[in-house]
């Protein structure tokens, strides 16, 4: 389980595909890992298979999270978002955040907003129903706040307008601080990069909850008593 608070921004050392994987080395930064501990990178919820006393962890990256993420397109030299399981101690700053991409998004403006950046990013319409004006959600590992969300085609972006008339999804409004800024990896990001998305997994729940519920989602509607 993770809270969306970035600890430090890696590099990768090295991206070994193969035809049914990927094996990734990270410069993390950690010095003091243990094999088999949870690292979220960017976003992504992996299993450190290897550490050195320097902060290199190695991880082994299943087709499956190749299918579902962005981590296959990384390079050598690439920048990575990681954060280390919270603990129960760890004041959640964030929100809950599982590690568990739920789709892929494209970044699709970025524009300077005083001391800050606004970021759009398009995402697809499968997500819709889980994303709500300030509500939080998660980019390449990051909690963040929903600004605004834009479902007119009219208040899209270039580079989303297409997709949105195609009828595949909706954009997001988000506003990025200094600090983010800063101390993650979406300084290096252009417009047309794909990031990991993870929605709210309280979101998911609830829906769950409404539709196989002893009572049907119209008795929660109309306000029947329990």
């Amino acid at each position: 389980m993770f809270s969306g608070i970035i600890e430090h921004v890696g590099e990768v050392a090295a991206a070994d595909r193969r035809p049914s994987g990927m094996d990734l080395r990270v410069a993390s930064g950690f010095t003091d890992l243990q094999e088999g501990e949870s690292i979220a990178v960017n976003g992504v919820c992996l299993t450190a298979t290897r550490f050195t006393p320097q902060g290199e962890v190695e991880f082994h990256l299943s087709g499956e999270t190749l299918d579902r993420t962005g981590l296959g397109a990384l390079q050598p030299g690439a920048r990575v978002n990681l954060e280390r399981a919270v603990s129960l101690a760890t004041r959640l700053s964030g929100h809950i955040v599982q590690g568990h991409v739920d789709g892929l998004g494209w970044l699709s403006a970025i524009e300077p907003a005083g001391d800050s950046h606004g970021l759009r990013v398009f995402l697809p319409a499968s997500l819709r129903r889980y994303v709500v004006e300030k509500g939080s959600i998660t980019i390449d590992g990051i909690s963040l706040t929903v600004n605004a969300v834009y479902d007119s085609p009219a208040a899209l972006s270039p580079f989303g307008k297409s997709r949105l008339q195609e009828g595949t999804g909706f954009e997001i409004g988000l506003m990025i601080i200094p600090h983010t800024w800063a101390h993650t990896r979406l300084s290096t990001l252009r417009v047309g990069d794909l990031v990991n998305v993870e929605v709210d997994v309280l979101a998911k729940y609830v829906e769950t909850l409404l539709q196989h519920g002893e009572k049907p989602v119209s008795a929660f509607i109309q306000g029947e008593p329990a």
